[in-house]
């Protein structure tokens, strides 16, 4: 059974992800494979908290920052959560569109219009739990990147020694890279739709109220800590995998600027074969349609508990107005940001970057939540998951300084 974690991790690697990471495959080539297995623990650390905080706690994320910290702190989160999440949204429309755009001979403005479209309806018509069985289905897609590196034929010994050997360029377009890496694959979007989750869990379960919510035993943690291992796990797969394959082919080939990460699948084809390349654009469509509802649903979301109100899944349209009425709204913005001319490739990467700013403030906020015992009572952080996640902010927070720097001198 596909849990929570795998949806969550899969959403991870939405096409901004995708195109993210192929781009930096085409342009550093297998010397960039290194920074998969060094996100693996910091997506951990993250998602874990996210989870935790929604089942012990009782309430989605920023249901929890509005109960703990004051409005001046909250309102910023918002604004930068809402923003972030329109954009990736707008960006990975864009991205499924570019990849269908290679077989459906419509207009992308089109295709994005009519893929809005889709989404929409499901999450306007469908319940809950059609949703969760459409994306768990849908979370397999990414399987495609793992058929589709092992198709590229890469030589074993180079790829063991690239993962193991970081090689770390102090320059702009690197640093960039790096950034927009931890962007993607931390991604605020991931921690909203996560906690918010835990609560949908419970809800389903027929503990509508808050009080029937809160606390967690520790067997329920342990399973919760397996389920997002196993998400991020699988994240953290594709990621790697995505990046062999660019990097193996198109940096091998000289390719090194992609515009999508459609792009990238039609540069895959001559070099890996017609299936590889197809496998390659089947996996966006298909995160495309999962990871697109995630975010704007998040975005709802973060709206609706700033201000107090509610707002879930398993409400209907027209008990939960506000709710349903940001999802439309950002999915129309998501839409009309793709009449802009925007550079597909650019858009993907500058999404990642806007994201990767946004990570070190949110873990600092959620480490001190689950350090509360107000609202954790006995299930605060370990000194192990503080020294993680402590180290995940710590990080993020350095590379984009470093990325700063370097756009100062």
């Amino acid at each position: 059974m596909v849990g929570s974690g795998v949806i969550t991790g899969a959403a991870d690697d939405d096409p901004s992800a995708i195109g993210t990471y192929a781009s930096a495959g085409a342009k550093y080539g297998l010397a960039f494979l290194w920074v998969a297995p060094v996100l693996l623990p910091m997506m951990y650390a993250v998602v874990y908290l996210s989870s935790k905080l929604g089942q012990v706690y009782g309430k989605g994320l920023f249901d929890a920052i509005r109960d703990r910290f004051p409005r001046w702190v909250l309102y910023p989160m918002l604004v930068g959560g809402v923003v972030g999440n329109v954009i990736e949204a707008a960006a990975d429309l864009g991205g499924v569109a570019a990849a269908l755009n290679l077989h459906v001979p419509l207009p992308i403005p089109v295709i994005v219009a009519l893929a809005a479209m889709v989404v929409f309806a499901f999450q306007w018509f469908g319940s809950y739990a059609l949703l969760r069985k459409v994306f768990r289905w849908l979370a397999l897609a990414l399987l495609a990147y793992v058929i589709a590196a092992v198709m590229t034929k890469p030589d074993l010994r180079e790829v063991l020694r690239a993962t193991l050997t970081p090689r770390i360029q102090l320059d702009a377009q690197f640093l960039s890279l790096v950034v927009a890496c931890i962007g993607t694959s931390l991604s605020a979007y991931i921690y909203t739709w996560q906690s918010n989750q835990e609560v949908e869990e419970e809800i389903a379960v027929g503990r509508r109220h808050w009080w029937q919510r809160r606390g967690a035993s520790r067997t329920e943690l342990r399973r919760t800590r397996r389920d997002v291992l196993i998400g991020m796990l699988f994240s953290n797969l594709i990621l790697y995998f995505v990046i062999l394959s660019t990097g193996a082919t198109l940096h091998a080939a000289g390719r090194t600027e992609i515009e999508s990460a459609a792009h990238a699948a039609e540069a895959l084809r001559p070099l890996a074969g017609d299936l590889a390349g197809l496998l390659f654009i089947a996996g966006v469509v298909g995160v495309g349609f999962l990871a697109v509802p995630i975010m704007t649903t998040g975005a709802a979301y973060d709206l609706v508990q700033s201000f107090g109100r509610q707002g879930s899944l398993h409400d209907k349209p027209r008990d939960a107005g506000l709710f349903y009425g940001t999802i439309a709204g950002v999915t129309v913005v998501a839409v009309g940001l793709n009449t802009l001319g925007f550079n597909p490739m650019k858009m993907l990467v500058w999404s990642g970057i806007v994201q990767g700013f946004s990570v070190p403030p949110l873990l600092v906020l959620m480490l001190i939540m689950t350090n509360d015992r107000r609202m954790m009572g006995d299930k605060v952080n370990g000194p192990g998951t503080n020294l993680l996640a402590g180290g995940t902010a710590i990080v993020t927070f350095a590379a984009t300084l470093f990325l700063v720097g370097t756009w100062v001198l």
